[in-house]
């Protein structure tokens, strides 16, 4: 674990998996550092926003570095989000050709996987979703689409996501759903949040 100073009012702290970044955020939302505002989890780190006048970036080090010890293998809390997804987006078949099946194997592979929200980026609302087998695993596009739906969702690599709004994108997309994922009504305006674990319901189109 290294941390490193990001500004005035954050730190950056590096860890070696993002397993352990999840942890490190579990333990710290309860503690509920005095002057830390938020943490915000990625692949491989936590971000660690405070307010420098009520604490110090040397006071927030020592207590991650406190807290880091107790954090090897804490389950972040989760609640599970269901997601109707219909499959059918328009690289089905490019994918189940990929991994050497038909379209149905793929979505019972994907249907059969209870996923878990490494962290959200991209943007706003757009869930990195971890968990799913080596059965799963298809490149990205070479050329990124111009413009992807939104609701779509796809695969890349390890990852599984849902663009919450149609943007530019190069993962490979396997179906559509309606779920709301941002929403700045609710009190939480992410349907998914790191954490979360999700599990995907067919539906017909």
């Amino acid at each position: 674990m290294e941390i490193l100073p990001c500004g005035a009012e954050a730190l950056l702290v590096e860890c070696d998996s993002l397993v352990d970044a999840l942890a490190l955020d579990a333990v710290m939302i309860p503690t509920a550092l005095p002057g830390v505002i938020e943490t915000v989890p990625a692949a491989r780190s936590v971000l660690i926003h405070f307010d420098p006048t009520r604490t110090s970036a040397d006071f927030v080090a020592a207590q991650v570095r406190r807290l880091s010890t107790t954090a090897t293998g804490v389950e972040p809390a989760s609640r599970v989000v269901e997601i109707d997804l219909a499959y059918d987006g328009p690289d089905l078949a490019a994918v189940a050709q990929l991994l050497g099946v038909d379209r149905e194997e793929v979505i019972a592979r994907h249907t059969a996987t209870e996923w878990r929200c490494g962290f959200v980026g991209f943007a706003p609302g757009f869930p990195y979703l971890v968990g799913g087998s080596d059965l799963l695993r298809v490149p990205r596009h070479a050329e990124p689409r111009v413009s992807v739906p939104a609701g779509s969702v796809a695969l890349a690599g390890e990852y599984c996501g849902i663009y919450p709004r149609t943007s530019p994108g190069g993962w490979q997309l396997i179906g559509t759903t309606r779920a709301p994922l941002w929403d700045l009504t609710r009190t939480e305006p992410a349907l998914i949040t790191p954490g979360a674990r999700v599990r995907f319901v067919p539906v017909q189109t």
